[in-house]
């Protein structure tokens, strides 16, 4: 490491002002910050100091994330593989099945590491075009900008690749984070100035684009030739009834992999399925164990807001139980509890991650309560009262993200209007 760090000592010149390479200052930076800390400090008694820079919380959160990043490689694959194996293939077509079989690994749901590696050979690719494409942006507008490439980028290149289906074009990948880092972030003035959050608005854009490629019947599963419905796209055609009673493809495969919910009810099993993320999704959504790990994180080091995961909360279940008691016969989605809405789609994921996010979110601590609120209402009235988008997180956040600033000047302006009314002043 020392000779590393010397390396870039020596060629550092060459990067500064008036050096030859002086146009390439920021991806040099960039290289020189992700591996070591500035040696550069703040000075001057006007100056707080505090251990927690923009790195290390974005570091934290993406510790946060691995839960997450883990459960993206293992159920992807065993979705694949209990596909495969549920079809009965002898041979399977695709260049990730052929390198599973050269390195003979079996098509088997119970296999781990076949279910790792399988589950990579999805997302990894998914993962370093984004990454690419997007720290190419980044490195454009810094160059041009002729400042130093922000770390935000860091979270927007985890959460993008977590929160898309395993079937997704590359291609598409790398347009999605192109329009989110240059129209969704630069165009604003760059990390700390957008107003939406990067990752939901590069998926949101690939959603009205190109609807078919992710969120169609057949990308949720990572296997060739398969097509299934998620939980969430049952629940919108049946109601719970539907997702208890209803095929899910992986159910005998999870059942084999914990014997003990042999003895479960069919609900409960699907449940506990659900929770643990062993069903069809975005590669990085389906967990919500995994997501309550990460909130813990986040909360812990009071970089995620639980202001903002607990009123989400209270809405959500509040508004869900509403519309359980009112009812219909027409719509059934109006019949699925609110701790199944908590286990099925990206509401626990987005919950978590993308509402908490400290760019995007209201920012007083009263504002971030109706922040929540609003995001817990508007995800139930889109999941159940609109069919169409059976999802909802997504939209519900980008929506309260509009509002965030609205909810914040009105709690700066009321506490204004409150000390001058306590201090006589007209």
């Amino acid at each position: 490491m020392k000779m590393l760090r010397n390396a870039l000592d020596k060629a550092a010149p060459s990067f500064e002002k008036g050096g030859k390479l002086h146009k390439f200052h920021a991806l040099y930076e960039l290289v020189d910050t992700f591996l070591y800390t500035p040696g550069i400090v703040a000075k001057g008694i006007t100056h707080v100091r505090d251990s927690l820079d923009l790195k290390r919380l974005m570091i934290t959160v993406a510790v946060s994330l691995a839960p997450a990043g883990f459960m993206a490689l293992y159920n992807t694959g065993f979705q694949a593989n209990a596909a495969i194996t549920g079809m009965g293939l002898e041979t399977v077509p695709g260049w990730r099945a052929a390198i599973l079989v050269s390195l003979g690994l079996p098509f088997d749901p119970m296999n781990h590491l076949a279910n790792i590696l399988h589950g990579a050979l999805y997302f990894v690719p998914v993962f370093l075009v984004t990454n690419i494409v997007g720290g190419f942006w980044e490195v454009i507008f810094a160059s041009v900008r002729k400042h130093e490439v922000n770390e935000g980028f860091l979270v927007t290149g985890i959460l993008f690749p977590l929160i898309l289906p395993a079937t997704i074009p590359l291609w598409q990948v790398a347009i999605g984070i192109s329009f989110a880092v240059v129209l969704g972030k630069e165009v604003f003035g760059g990390t700390g100035m957008n107003f939406l959050n990067p990752a939901l608005t590069a998926r949101a854009f690939l959603f009205f684009a190109y609807p078919q490629e992710i969120s169609g019947d057949s990308v949720w599963v990572a296997a060739e030739g398969f097509a299934g419905a998620t939980p969430l796209a049952q629940a919108s055609i049946g109601g719970i009834q539907e997702i208890i009673t209803g095929n899910w493809a992986t159910l005998d495969a999870f059942k084999n992999m914990f014997p003990f919910v042999q003895s479960y009810d069919p609900a409960t099993t699907k449940w506990l399925a659900a929770f643990l993320g062993f069903i069809p999704g975005s590669m990085g959504e389906t967990s919500t164990l995994a997501a309550l790990l990460g909130a813990g994180i986040l909360t812990l080091t009071g970089i995620g807001s639980w202001r903002i995961m607990v009123s989400v909360f209270i809405s959500t279940a509040v508004f869900t139980t509403m519309l359980n008691l009112i009812g219909s016969e027409t719509n059934l989605f109006f019949n699925v509890p609110f701790f199944w809405h908590a286990v099925i789609g990206g509401w626990a994921f987005g919950l978590v991650f993308m509402a908490t996010d400290p760019v995007s979110a209201a920012m007083t601590e009263t504002a971030k309560y109706w922040y929540g609120g609003l995001i817990g209402l508007m995800v139930t009235l889109i999941r159940v009262i609109n069919p169409a988008f059976p999802e909802g997180m997504m939209l519900a956040i980008l929506f309260a993200n509009v509002f965030a600033p609205t909810f914040d000047f009105m709690v700066v302006k009321s506490n204004i209007n409150r000390r001058r009314a306590r201090s006589g002043i007209a």
